[in-house]
């Protein structure tokens, strides 16, 4: 194949990349990683927020792609990092699935199937093409491991995966995992340990910059304090990726259906060799996944174990494993039949793929406000923030009491903040802090699942918004317009207010790191 047929297909895959994951800025989870990678490099974004002033565990990705926000605004870093990633993503999967199918133009296609497949059958909310962040780095590099198991270039393999858990441990560590298991059930398909050993230990070398912040995060910390912050992310924050017993049963079915078309496809292709390393990757991460679901049951004998253990995202390897498997083994399968089957089967899977591909981009040249947001009535969240930013009168360290869902306040106004839920921090001791702001300013008490969160800050009444802006060095809160509160206005538009809670902003003089200084919080 020429140069130009290669340089052709991965510019097409980039494309389909594009047209998937081309929402507007922030993506979901834009707001957490650039976030935390800002101010890595520049100290004064948001100085003395909560959530930013909390332990690290990306460090790699905060190092070699944070230094962009010195020349860059959020949202223009935000652009820059997919089109990077997604570049990446295109020229690694074209490679991937040249190896186990060679045929022109054919990597395409798998690629608009597996972003497919990914979106609409995954289990427990995992993605591999969208926003920036660092494991769409760690995926790269994981789908370079993946075709060296298929060329049979295992001292590659561990290379590849050492470095992805460098930019993701859990990413790369559970790649590495699901390697360890291809290995062993490919049987005589494959080279023998003691010829991996020098490769294995460059592996963990590479992931070492990764896996230490994590296995550092709660050095220090009592156990107690531990066992409250597993529950809180495990059972609290995170159960719809992390216990089978949240997740919603149709995407369990969703993701049964598919793994079914996977065992199909895998019994009607045994014969293929080089599929077989593959989808002996993806037998890898199923063991995962069934590992995970056999720790649930522990829940009922000892939850603090449990919690301790379903932490680590135990189905996130498998959501994307499968679809690969599938959409690459959909297209081995159809290059080995003949006649009036294969016409079928290709039209198929290009319709599938075509109708994916093609309802995206009809939804992109639509406008939407960007999916972090995910407060009523974008223009005038905007509007609020924008003022904040560039009024002049609030203070770079004025920090905000925001409504629980804020999750784009800081990464529009540049403003710390007493948190919100999507930024939990990763170390257990300001994971409980966390956990006790949210409900300061936002539980209801209330036992009914629908009830427990306040709709508005305003409900807590002038008296408490002072007292957690005593407890919580805050200066100023931003919720809904009504009702009103007998509060300083600075300002208000048709939705959202922003009140100053006492005469003289704390946040002229503010500078140091805010976690574990609330009375509250202690």
């Amino acid at each position: 194949m020429t140069r130009r047929q290669v340089f052709t297909e991965i510019v097409l895959i980039f494309a389909v990349f594009f047209v998937h994951g081309a929402v507007p800025a922030p993506d979901v989870n834009e707001p957490y990683y650039l976030g935390k990678a800002i101010p890595c490099w520049n100290p004064d974004w948001a100085p003395g927020d909560f959530f930013l002033d909390s332990a690290d565990t990306h460090s790699v990705f905060y190092f070699t792609f944070g230094w962009l926000s010195l020349l860059l605004p959020p949202a223009v870093l935000a652009w820059t990092g997919r089109l990077l990633t997604w570049g990446l993503l295109a020229w690694a999967w074209r490679r991937l699935s040249a190896a186990v199918v060679p045929r022109p133009w054919c990597s395409v296609l798998t690629a608009a199937l597996m972003v497919c497949l990914v979106e609409q059958f995954n289990m427990a909310g995992e993605w591999i093409v969208g926003g920036v962040e660092a494991k769409g780095f760690s995926y790269v590099l994981v789908l370079l491991g993946i075709e060296a198991i298929v060329r049979n270039r295992w001292n590659h393999v561990w290379l590849f995966l050492g470095a992805a858990a460098a930019f993701h441990a859990i990413v790369g560590g559970w790649s590495v995992v699901a390697a360890a298991v291809a290995w062993l059930v490919l049987g005589k398909d494959r080279p023998a340990l003691r010829s991996m050993v020098p490769a294995l230990l460059g592996g963990l070398v590479l992931a070492l910059p990764g896996l230490i912040p994590s296995l550092l995060l709660n050095s220090g910390t009592d156990a107690e304090t531990i066992r409250a912050a597993n529950q809180i992310y495990v059972y609290e924050r995170l159960a719809h990726h992390l216990s089978i017993t949240q997740i919603p049963g149709r995407y369990i079915f969703r993701f049964v259906l598919l793994l079914a078309i996977w065992i199909v496809l895998r019994l009607q292709t045994s014969e293929d060799k080089t599929l077989r390393r593959l989808q002996a990757f993806v037998t890898g991460s199923l063991a995962i996944m069934l590992l995970g679901i056999a720790i649930t049951p522990l829940a009922s004998f000892d939850s603090s174990l449990c919690a301790a253990m379903l932490r680590f995202y135990w189905f996130r390897l498998s959501d994307v494993a499968v679809p690969l498997g599938v959409a690459i083994g959909a297209a081995s399968f159809i290059s080995h039949i003949a006649g009036k089957r294969r016409v079928f089967w290709s039209a198929v899977v290009i319709v599938v793929a075509s109708v994916h591909v093609g309802v995206h981009a009809v939804e992109r040249a639509i406008p939407t406000p960007p999916r972090a947001d995910r407060l009523p009535n974008y223009i005038a969240w905007r509007q609020a923030c924008d003022w904040v930013a560039s009024s002049g009168e609030i203070p770079p360290g004025a920090r905000f009491i925001t409504p629980r869902m804020a999750q784009t306040f800081k990464w529009y106004a540049g403003r710390p903040e007493v948190g919100n839920w999507k930024e939990i921090p990763q170390d257990a001791r300001t994971m409980v802090q966390w956990w006790r702001r949210m409900c300061d300013m936002h539980s209801t008490d209330s036992k009914v699942s629908w009830r427990r969160w306040r709709w508005s800050l305003a409900e807590l009444g002038a008296m408490r918004l002072r007292q957690l802006g005593t407890d919580y060095d805050a200066d100023y809160v931003i919720t809904f317009a009504r009702p009103r509160l007998p509060l300083e206005v600075v300002y208000e538009n048709r939705t959202y207010i922003i009140y100053r809670l006492f005469s003289e902003p704390s946040g002229l003089s503010r500078r140091e790191p805010s976690a574990g200084t609330s009375p509250a919080a202690r």
